[in-house]
């Protein structure tokens, strides 16, 4: 709660709350929230999240159980580098060029996932 905000009734906060253009809602089915700085990642499973809007500026609170892990540890667990390439953009080279989805992948990854490199890059080899 916040300070001085003792005893106010919760209809009458969100009524104000309202009034004042602030809206919040509940996120449903969330699964987890990870926070990525330089050097940590912050995972919360099953967190409580909800979205608050006011005046077109969304913020998020964030409830629940962190696991704080170092991000060289978890870049090693990170999925398969075909999991990094986004299926649009392999869908995309294969249309474009007549490739194989394995080729349009490798020519993504040599590309840093540039799909028009990559699309050049097949067309030209």
């Amino acid at each position: 709660m916040m300070p001085g905000m003792r005893g106010v009734n919760p209809r009458q906060m969100k009524q104000a709350m309202k009034r004042l253009g602030i809206t919040t809602e509940e996120l449903s089915g969330v699964e987890e929230v990870i926070i990525r700085t330089r050097d940590k990642e912050y995972v919360v499973k099953d967190a409580a999240v909800t979205m608050m809007d006011m005046q077109g500026q969304r913020t998020f609170q964030v409830v629940g159980e962190a696991v704080v892990q170092d991000r060289k540890a978890s870049a090693s667990s990170a999925k398969p580098a075909e999991a990094s390439v986004p299926d649009e953009d392999i869908q995309l080279v294969m249309d474009q060029t007549g490739a194989t989805r394995e080729a349009a992948i490798k020519a993504l990854k040599e590309t840093g996932g540039q799909p028009a490199e990559a699309i050049i890059k097949i067309i030209s080899s």
